[in-house]
């Protein structure tokens, strides 16, 4: 007798299965989930992300469609386990032999309309798939689409769009995190800020600290408090502190 194909409905029950409701209420919080914050009316069962993570992978032959079902879920860890599930996804179809380039197109497409109907609204949403999805998939192809997203007023567009670039640094490749920073340069929201500076720094990090300093020598002067902390972690206290003077 042949096993019946995975459903959405199936991560769901597992999922609540483990929901912890003392969990939900931290979760709630920490995600800033009241009225005015930046996930508000987001929901949460209870799910950490290593169970989550867990139960992800239990669910790797999950249908393109089930996933969407997974990222149209009112539930935080729903979502989050769709997207889990969908990196899996990509990554398989991108191993040499499994490779699928029309399924990888089609990953991507369905992972931007979730962003741009609001499904990918969270930063650990979105930082556990837009280095997985969109930055592999544009690492040897023209990079528009990221300057689409940054021109968007979303958040979580703009975010992706820094996200992705974590992609092209750990493969040696700084212009385009450089090129979006300094677009996004003026965006003050706190999880903008946080974004560009983390991956300014990683630049310095994973490729040539002379690289973050050229960048830092041009624009110090007009980043955020936050993306300055952030971009000069690893320097020297001196260097540090003379950026951060500035």
């Amino acid at each position: 007798m042949t096993e019946a194909a995975p459903t959405a409905a199936d991560v769901q029950a597992a999922l609540r299965e483990v929901a912890n409701p003392a969990d939900a209420i931290h979760l709630q919080r920490f995600f800033k989930t009241g009225p005015g914050e930046y996930g508000e009316g987001d929901v949460f069962i209870g799910v950490r992300v290593p169970t989550s993570r867990g139960i992800a992978k239990r669910f790797v032959a999950l249908s393109l469609d089930e996933i969407d079902a997974l990222l149209d879920s009112a539930v935080h860890e729903d979502r989050f386990a769709g997207l889990i599930i969908l990196n899996a996804r990509f990554a398989d179809a991108a191993k040499p032999k499994t490779f699928d380039d029309a399924a990888r197109a089609e990953m991507v497409q369905r992972y931007l309309a979730a962003v741009r109907r609001g499904r990918v609204n969270n930063w650990d949403l979105v930082d556990a798939s837009a280095e997985n999805i969109i930055g592999p998939w544009l690492l040897d192809k023209p990079r528009d689409l990221l300057f689409e997203l940054a021109a968007a007023e979303s958040l979580w567009e703009r975010r992706v769009a820094l996200l992705s670039t974590f992609a092209f640094i750990k493969s040696g490749d700084a212009t385009t995190t450089f090129e979006l920073s300094a677009l996004l340069l003026d965006d003050r929201r706190d999880l903008i800020q946080k974004a560009l500076g983390w991956m300014l720094r990683e630049v310095g990090k994973r490729i040539d600290q002379r690289l973050l300093t050229g960048f830092l020598d041009q624009h110090a002067a007009n980043l955020g408090r936050t993306a300055l902390s952030y971009a000069t972690e690893h320097l020297d206290a001196e260097l540090r502190a003379d950026y951060r003077a500035r």
